[in-house]
C-alpha cells in the first residue's frame, strides 16, 4: 500500500493504559504500521513539564505487541533505560536528538545494549551538525551493529519559521551520501510542529527516497499531555497515508534510461566547465591579493563586494535563477575569495 515504506507511528508519549491501547487498536486496524511508538521517558527542557510515566509504561507496551501483533519502540536517553527495556524484550529503541548531542551518553548507551540484532534509530541533533550526527552512527557500527537507521526531525530554527523545526534537506541527503546503504526515517510531526504541515513534509521526505515515516498519532490529540498540536489521529493518518504520492526509485523503460542519460550527460559537461570557471576566477583572486600584499591594501573591500551582489542578482532578475539561491552561491564564492587572499597576505 505505501510503496515499502517503513510506518512507525504511536503517541509522542505514554499517557495511560487506555491512551495507548485504544490508539495502538484503532493503528492496528487503520494503518498496521510497522512500529508503535511511545515515549515512556521525555526530555524536557523545563522541569514542570509532563516528562513521560517513566517505567511503569513498559508492560503497557509489551501488551500492545503481544496483543495486536506490533512491534514497540520508545526512547532511551541513559544506560538504565537501555537495560529496562532489553529485560523486557521491546523490539527497538531511537536515540533523541539532545542525546545524540553528548558522545559521552552516546556511548554509554551502546556499552548497556548488549543485544546486537535490536533495532536502533538514531535522531538527528537538535542543531544542524551532520559531523554529531555521523559520529553516532559510526559509533553504533563501529560496536558491531547491524540493524540501525537514522531519523531526520529537523533542526533547531535560528530564526523565525512557520514550522517547529527547519528540515535542512542537504543535511539528511549529505548524511545519505556518506552511509549509501543507511536507511533514513523522516519525523515529519517534529518538523511541522503542527499537524496541517505534515503532508508536505511527509512528500517532500518520499520525493527524496527516505525510507519511512514517523507520525505522531494519538486518539485524543487535543487532550495529549505533549506536543498536541502535531499528532494525528489514527483515521486521520490513513488518510495522508492514501492521499502521498508514493514514487518508484527506477523504472525499466528504456525510453525513460536513454533521455534521463542524455540530460545527465549535458549536467556533467557543464559542471566541469563550472569547475574551470571556478578555477580561473579564484586564479584572478589570487592575484589581486598579490596586489592587495604589495601595496598594504586589505583584505575585504566593501564598495566592491557590494558592487557584485548588485549587478549579479540583477543579472539574474530575467533569468529563472532564484536571488536567494544566487547570493548564497556568491558569498560562497566571496568567502573562499577573502581565504585565500588572506592566506597570501598573511604569508
Amino acid at each position: 500500500m505505501f510503496n515499502d515504506f517503513m510506518i512507525i507511528s504511536g503517541p509522542c508519549s505514554v499517557e495511560s493504559k487506555e491512551q495507548v491501547m485504544t490508539t495502538a487498536k484503532q493503528l492496528k486496524d487503520l494503518v498496521n504500521p510497522n512500529y508503535f511508538r511511545a515515549g515512556i521517558w521525555k526530555p524536557r527542557t523545563r522541569p514542570d513539564s509532563f516528562e513521560g510515566i517513566g517505567s511503569k509504561g513498559i508492560p503497557w507496551l509489551k501488551e500492545i505487541r503481544d496483543n495486536f501483533n506490533i512491534p514497540v519502540i520508545t526512547e532511551v536517553g541513559c544506560a538504565k533505560h537501555v537495560e529496562l527495556i532489553l529485560k523486557n524484550d521491546i523490539n527497538a529503541y531511537w536515540v533523541g536528538a539532545r542525546t545524540v548531542t553528548n558522545p559521552f551518553s552516546v556511548q554509554e548507551i551502546i556499552n548497556a545494549t548488549h543485544k546486537k540484532d535490536i533495532e536502533i534509530f538514531i535522531k538527528n541533533p537538535v542543531f544542524p551538525d551532520i559531523e554529531l550526527w555521523t559520529g553516532a552512527i559510526e559509533r553504533y557500527l563501529n560496536a558491531g551493529f547491524k540493524n540501525i537507521y537514522a531519523i531526520h526531525r529537523g533542526f533547531y530554527p535560528y530564526e523565525k519559521t512557520y514550522l517547529r523545526n527547519i528540515p535542512m534537506w542537504e543535511i539528511p541527503i549529505e548524511l545519505a551520501r556518506r552511509f549509501p546503504h543507511l536507511e533514513i526515517i523522516c519525523d515529519p510531526s517534529h518538523i511541522a510542529g503542527n499537524t496541517k504541515y505534515i503532508k508536505e513534509i511527509a512528500q517532500q521526505a518520499i520525493n527524496l527516497n527516505m525510507a519511512g515515516l514517523m507520525v505522531e498519532t494519538h486518539y485524543d490529540p487535543q487532550n495529549a499531555l505533549s506536543d498536541k498540536n502535531q499528532q494525528l489521529k489514527p483515521l486521520e493518518l490513513k488518510e495522508l497515508l492514501n492521499n502521498l504520492n508514493f514514487k518508484k526509485t527506477n523504472t525499466d523503460n528504456l525510453n525513460y534510461e536513454q533521455e534521463l542519460k542524455s540530460f545527465r550527460d549535458k549536467i556533467d559537461s557543464n559542471d566541469y566547465k563550472l569547475i574551470e570557471i571556478l578555477q580561473n576566477r579564484f586564479t584572478l583572486s589570487d592575484e589581486i591579493g598579490k596586489l592587495k600584499k604589495k601595496h598594504n591594501i586589505t583584505t575585504l573591500q566593501l564598495d566592491r563586494w557590494k558592487e557584485i551582489v548588485e549587478s549579479r542578482l540583477k543579472r539574474a532578475e530575467n533569468s529563472n535563477i532564484s536571488k536567494d539561491f544566487l547570493l548564497k552561491i556568491l558569498q560562497l564564492i566571496h568567502e573562499e575569495s577573502i581565504r585565500r587572499q588572506n592566506n597570501i597576505i598573511n604569508k
